[in-house]
């Protein structure tokens, strides 16, 4: 826990660089202004087709068309679910073009910076980083699909929507925050011994995602705090090795705060 609140920590440090305040805010702007029209024209047929589709239960429909509160209370279910629905689509979108394009950038000048000791091996790539985003967003897009029906229960929706961002969250950013620095070796060691931290970093991060003007920078923070979770742990694993030192000397993660 001690490695992942440091990350968070630098992570905040690092909004003073030139540049990295910006690729923290674009993605954000662009999903959500994308999802909210996709809301204006989408929302009453969405709220409308979940009411329908519970309805036409054989187990349910009958109480439901029957009775004015179970009908009341399933709109509001419903309205409740497609409003937690808009929440991980938004941050997907985010998190997609913080993968692919802002990543890399905040990548680059953080690792100069505070990395410059690490010798770069050049493990993965741009088209690694593509296409390990696009199967995560595959995945997060069925397992959100699959969960749907589960998301009328109060508090469900919730809870898959933060566990499935918190897995969505290591499973791309910690491709893409070890791509220059570790080899192939490294890249797949890491990040399956790192897998229960990664979840929990990824967790935290979701949940930012459901706080006000916050959630906007939600994705690129996380990103943000990968590379410094990611690129320490290799720090620390070189050094272990005595492999890490080109010319600077090892800055120890206490020393680092």
């Amino acid at each position: 826990m001690a490695h992942i609140l440091v990350s968070l920590t630098r992570a905040l440090r690092s909004l003073a660089q030139p540049g990295i305040l910006w690729q923290l805010i674009w993605p954000g702007l662009a999903a959500a202004l994308v999802w909210l029209v996709v809301a204006i024209f989408s929302w009453a047929a969405l709220v409308d087709g979940l009411v329908g589709w519970v309805e036409s239960w054989t187990w349910i429909g009958p109480w439901v068309s029957q009775s004015e509160v179970a009908g009341g209370l399933l709109l509001v279910l419903a309205k409740i679910a497609v409003f937690l629905l808009f929440v991980p689509m938004i941050y997907l979108t985010a998190a997609l073009l913080v993968a692919v394009v802002a990543l890399p950038i905040m990548l680059e000048k953080v690792a100069v910076r505070e990395y410059g000791d690490l010798e770069q091996r050049r493990g993965g790539s741009n088209l690694g980083s593509l296409w390990n985003s696009a199967l995560a967003a595959l995945l997060f897009l069925l397992a959100l699909l699959l969960s749907l029906p589960f998301w009328l229960i109060p508090g469900f929706g919730l809870v898959a929507s933060v566990g499935l961002t918190a897995w969505l969250n290591q499973k791309a950013f910690g491709y893409d925050a070890l791509m220059l620095h570790a080899d192939a070796d490294e890249m797949l060691a890491l990040r399956r011994d790192l897998r229960a931290q990664m979840l929990l970093l990824g967790g935290l991060c979701a949940l930012l995602a459901y706080v006000p003007l916050v959630n906007i920078v939600a994705p690129a923070f996380c990103g943000l705090a990968f590379v410094h979770f990611m690129l320490e742990a290799l720090r620390r694993t070189r050094a272990e090795r005595g492999v890490s030192i080109l010319d600077a000397p090892h800055e120890t993660f206490s020393r680092s705060l």
